[in-house]
């Protein structure tokens, strides 16, 4: 019976202080940050087999009772009654080869056995989301009834336009993006300008609880932050939302809530400008050149293939979002009467 070694890493340049070697073929040798994922999955980075010291220091030695390539991923099984179950799967996150080691409890708290409703938000057929051209791996609310466009947003990643005004938008952050945000002193900035908007958050794709799992900065530091934060701009919910599926599907269900309450505005008097104006809520971007150029042919203009568009195209697209807009207002939001 082979035995799933774990020794400690012997270079000092290394954060990943241990060397995990796996008894599969000729032997697989990852390092690691841990001896065993119980309460998060381990990042694994995988290394030659000719790295695996002549002499190791053994930490740990368990008697395999299986193991087991199977797609992307190794079940493995040991030979003892407790924590026996496990597995590394490789995968990819943020355009790069990773691999992690996971136990069934630890997928479990990671994946949770959840279904997002389908029901659209707030009664919105089609809500228009507009999502910041610097945001990468977008949401695409593909079970929504979302449509979306990218302009250079002046803060936040997702965003929703009224008439001519920002009036709400969600920042969103994965739990390393957060930290590391928050101790360079960026996120600071980015809360205070979210603070200008009539409705603005900040929603985390992870657990509050993970704050208090990290390693490489003092969790006190971020909780504190964080606190700080939310007492210095108290209009700016932070929501953790444990998941990206989740933070996702909350971020559509908050846009779509402001979408709601800005037709509310408008329909008991025209307010959202007024509101937008007292807290200094910027102008809507302008499309982009690609956005006007697909409205144009899809409206029967001649525009050109690549290049600058004419002033007289720009103005019939201004026209044309302005007549919309002043039917949105008078069909979804009767104005009261003097």
């Amino acid at each position: 019976m082979a035995d799933l070694l774990i020794a400690t890493n012997p270079d000092p340049e290394s954060r990943l202080p241990y060397l995990l070697r796996l008894p599969l073929g000729a032997g697989l040798v990852f390092r690691t940050s841990g001896t065993w994922p119980r309460t998060k999955a381990l990042y694994c980075h995988p290394v030659e087999l000719a790295e695996w010291p002549a002499e190791p220091e053994i930490v740990e030695r368990t008697p395999v009772r299986s193991v087991a390539r199977r797609g992307a991923a190794i079940d493995l099984v040991l030979a003892r009654g407790r924590e026996n179950r496990s597995q590394i799967v490789f995968t990819t996150a943020r355009g790069r080869d990773m691999v992690f080691w996971q136990t069934p409890r630890v997928r479990k708290q990671a994946r949770p056995n959840v279904t997002t409703p389908t029901a659209r938000a707030a009664g919105i057929a089609d809500l228009q989301i507009v999502v910041d051209t610097r945001e990468q791996y977008a949401y695409r609310f593909a079970t929504q009834q979302v449509t979306t466009s990218r302009r250079a947003l002046p803060c936040g990643d997702y965003g929703l336009i009224v008439g001519d005004r920002l009036i709400a938008a969600v920042e969103r952050k994965s739990l390393t993006d957060l930290v590391s945000s928050l101790t360079g002193g960026k996120l600071s900035f980015a809360v205070g300008e979210l603070a200008a908007l009539p409705r603005a958050a900040l929603v985390v794709e992870d657990r509050y609880s993970q704050i208090f799992k990290l390693d490489r900065v003092r969790p006190a530091v971020v909780a504190d932050g964080l606190a700080e934060l939310q007492v210095r701009w108290p209009s700016v919910p932070i929501v953790f939302a444990e998941t990206r599926p989740l933070a996702e599907e909350w971020t559509y269900r908050y846009l779509a809530a402001a979408q709601a309450w800005a037709e509310t505005e408008l329909a008991i008097g025209r307010r959202v400008d007024t509101v937008a104006e007292t807290v200094g809520a910027p102008d809507a971007p302008l499309p982009s050149t690609a956005e006007v150029r697909r409205w144009a042919r899809a409206a029967g203009l001649a525009v050109p293939d690549r290049g600058r568009l004419a002033p007289p195209i720009w103005d019939a697209w201004r026209q044309a979002n302005q007549i919309a807009a002043e039917a949105t207002g008078a069909n979804g939001a009767a104005t009261p009467s003097e």
